[in-house]
């Protein structure tokens, strides 16, 4: 097949708004899946990856991490239609050869988009940029790691930061992280801290674990199932199919979310015919649109009702003997509980005092609830407190170690939370660092590193000489986006693993090397032991094993884990205690020291190699047992707190449209919101718009305000939508540079992205074919 056309850049004032869809999937979904496959890789790679994905040994989606069945039949299609788009955006044949890098001088290259970027192709061998240049030049990878081994030479590990995006393998990231303490540092910033910190903080001291404790298998026997703070149909469609699944066998859905979501109302499963010819199945039972911020608020409320509710009916809400051998702390949460503020609840909230106890009559009646939630509970300042209040209310009824119970955080890219269990974590454990030091005869460094926002401080303060990055795009998933930029412009090195172009290589540091890599549906078969596979670990704490089988678009590329044990090899010498070859040459290798140092994987090349791979260790669901302080689970008291836009300002939160995966754009649109070819909008309520006096697709600049700062975003299209009052929602990262750096959760650091205050003024600049600033 010849190299596919390339794309033309998107031009916002073609934006075109059509009603919201009702309904998600159908055979739509499958057309533009087809579609965009096709268009990127042909018929034969794109129908090649398509029946691999998700199936047993066969290649895990570079999307979400929505786990699959370990008990029942995979369907044949095991796969949603953003996956798809994954799958069609890494299989391309388009290329970013030297050629392309040639004919594009960064000053060029930095007023594109990042769907511009993304779209050029697939990055064919080494790069570097140095001082005075003004575009990528092609080098040997023995020149790349020669040059990074000199700038890490010449500083000191606390000011060097190896980033991890959640597309990192769990042998790679266990790798990488064995590099940065071999060298001396634990600057291990990673997306994690970006979404799902908060959660941590909250689960780890109050259940013992900061993962979910429900399997998918607990979606077939739960009453009622809690959706809060997300979005399914655009960004893990396939929880689609559990939900409907769950209300054909009786339970309750209820959805909880500011916007009224199309994934949230019906699904068409393409896979059945009442998806392709019928009305689909209707997912939530109930839907409360509740205001940004106002969980919290929430769930405090459904506390105090399941609390009067076990007043009045002694013995039938309450799981006394749960509580009694498993946790501690009921008598003050229900003191705390016994008084509501109703007024204060219906503003935090904006909802009715009828609507909330609708749904705590459910959870009253249950004898399972699984609660769910994403980055909609997680980044405010307040996000830890709510998901405290969210574990009360589960332990209230004893919903661990149960089926059809249990905290369910929906992590989103693929990996994420393996590297976490692999170890890219800033604030390791002692007992961590003594099992690695032991296993590889090095001393680990005990100080705690940087995490993201505060590698973001570190750049804008100058004390970042080398950065590296194992895929993601750190400039653009950050807050406040234009100080991030210049402070990465002022690093000695930047390192990108990366398989395409991103707006991260364009805002480089002094000295950048982008070194391209094998995705996940590549074949990595250039060892001597022959070809290799690697694992990733799903939302519910399954360890499968992916391995690609295509062919990859340029015999330069190199895997992940042989990329870091060059680079290791190259900055820490041949008498170096690690032996980084013989981990590149075999996975085996690396999955041997990895069974010996993470605890649940014991025996890991014999478990991983089984169908389904092998499920991790969960106390809280395995034994109704809680790893805290204590050993006993945890009710925490948390105040009222909720989100309250000052005069003539609303509250802001960002998302993600249909058409993109955290920065990774697929295309133009967001199907289900009605919005086409545009991605500078902010939804807003139409009776906000007249309450402050704009009007429906008005080109505005928007402006946030933070603890006495301001910052601005320019030429935004405002669009009127049925969102919650007082509340307006924006795509990220276009929002981003809104986002003050301190405007985070507390305990957790993560970011703030759904809870900045802006106003609006008209825009008044002249008119043109694109927008001001570039994402």
């Amino acid at each position: 097949m010849p190299k596919p056309a390339p794309i033309e850049d998107i031009i916002e004032d073609d934006l075109a708004v059509t009603a919201p869809k009702t309904s998600a999937a159908g055979v739509k979904a499958v057309m533009v899946a087809l579609e965009r496959g096709i268009a990127q890789g042909g018929v034969s790679r794109t129908v090649r990856s398509m029946l691999r994905v998700n199936q047993p040994h066969g290649v895990d989606c570079p999307g979400c991490a929505w786990p699959e069945s370990i008990t029942g039949r995979r369907k044949p299609a095991e796969f949603c239609e953003n996956g798809a788009k994954a799958l069609a955006e890494e299989n391309t044949l388009r290329t970013a050869d030297r050629e392309w890098w040639a004919a594009h001088p960064i000053s060029d290259l930095r007023g594109k988009t990042e769907y511009w970027l993304g779209n050029q192709g697939r990055i064919t061998e080494p790069m570097m940029i140095a001082p005075g240049e003004d575009r990528y030049r092609p080098i040997s990878w023995n020149e790349a790691f020669a040059t990074i081994a000199e700038h890490i030479r010449a500083t000191t590990p606390d000011r060097c930061a190896f980033y991890t995006s959640g597309r990192t393998a769990n042998e790679t990231a266990f790798m990488y992280q064995l590099f940065a303490r071999s060298l001396g540092t634990n600057n291990l910033p990673d997306c994690s801290n970006m979404c799902h910190e908060s959660s941590g903080s909250a689960m780890n001291p109050t259940i013992g674990i900061g993962k979910g404790t429900v399997s998918l298998e607990d979606f077939d026997h739960a009453d009622v199932i809690m959706v809060v703070g997300q979005n399914p149909g655009t960004n893990h469609p396939r929880m689609l199919s559990a939900l409907a699944d769950a209300r054909h066998r009786g339970a309750k859905v209820v959805a909880v979310n500011p916007l009224p979501e199309a994934g949230l109302m019906n699904f068409k499963d393409p896979q059945k015919v009442n998806g392709v010819v019928g009305a689909g199945d209707r997912i939530s039972d109930e839907f409360l649109q509740i205001k940004v911020g106002g969980d919290l608020a929430l769930f405090q409320a459904l506390g105090h009702l399941l609390l009067l509710e076990e007043e009045r009916a002694p013995g039938t809400v309450v799981d006394h003997e749960f509580l009694a051998e498993n946790a501690e702390g009921l008598e003050a949460y229900r003191d705390a509980r016994s008084v509501i503020d109703w007024e204060a609840t219906e503003e935090a909230t904006g909802l009715s005092r009828l609507e909330i106890a609708t749904v705590a009559n459910l959870l009253a009646k249950s004898k399972g609830t699984i609660i769910c939630w994403a980055l909609g509970l997680t980044q405010q300042p307040h996000s830890v407190d709510t998901i405290r209040e969210i574990i009360n209310v589960l332990l209230l009824q004893g919903n661990f170690g149960k089926p059809g119970a249990g905290a369910c955080p929906v992590r989103g890219h693929s990996n994420v939370q393996g590297d976490r269990t692999m170890g890219v974590w800033e604030k390791p454990s002692e007992q961590w660092l003594a099992r690695l030091d032991a296993e590889f005869g090095i001393e680990s460094p005990r100080e705690h590193g940087f995490d993201s926002v505060e590698t973001q401080e570190a750049f804008e303060n100058g004390d970042v000489d080398v950065f590296v990055s194992m895929g993601g795009n750190f400039s653009l998933a950050c807050s406040d986006t234009e100080a991030i930029e210049d402070g990465m412009m002022r690093a000695g090195l930047t390192v990108h693993i990366s398989t395409k172009p991103n707006r991260s290589h364009v805002v480089h540091g002094k000295t950048s090397i982008i070194l391209p890599t094998l995705g996940r549906t590549d074949r990595d078969d250039k060892h001597p032991s022959g070809p290799q596979f690697l694992s990733v670990e799903d939302s519910m704490s399954v360890v499968k094993s992916t391995q690609g089988r295509l062919a990859p678009v340029s015999d330069h590329l190199l895997a992940e884990p042989v990329i870091v044990a060059r680079m290791a090899a190259a900055v820490l010498g041949d008498d170096h205690p690690v032996d980084w070859k013989a981990m590149a040459e075999d996975y085996d290798v690396i999955r041997d020291h990895i069974s010996r140092v993470v605890p649940g994987f014991e025996d890991f090349n014999a478990r991983v190699r089984q169908r389904n791979g092998f499920v991790l260790p969960n106390p809280p669901r395995d034994t109704r047992s809680f790893a805290t302080d204590s050993g006993r689970a945890h009710f925490t008291i948390s105040p009222l707190e909720y989100l309250m836009a000052p005069e003539g300002h609303l509250i802001l939160q960002t998302m993600r449209s249909h058409d993109q995966y955290n920065t990774t754009f697929y295309g133009q649109d967001d199907r289900y919101r009605g919005i086409k070819d545009g991605r500078r909008v902010i939804l807003v309520n139409p009776e906000d718009l007249e309450a402050l006096g704009f009007e429906d697709r008005q080109l505005v600049d928007v402006i946030s305000s933070f603890s006495g700062t301001e910052r601005r975003a320019n030429r935004f299209r405002l669009v009127g939508y049925p969102t919650a009052r007082g509340c307006a929602a924006a795509y990220y990262p276009e929002a981003n540079g809104l986002v003050h750096r301190e405007l985070v959760a507390r305990e957790s650091n993560t970011p703030g992205y759904k809870a900045m205050m802006v106003r609006f003024v008209p825009h008044t600049g002249e008119p043109s074919s694109t927008f001001d600033d570039r994402a």
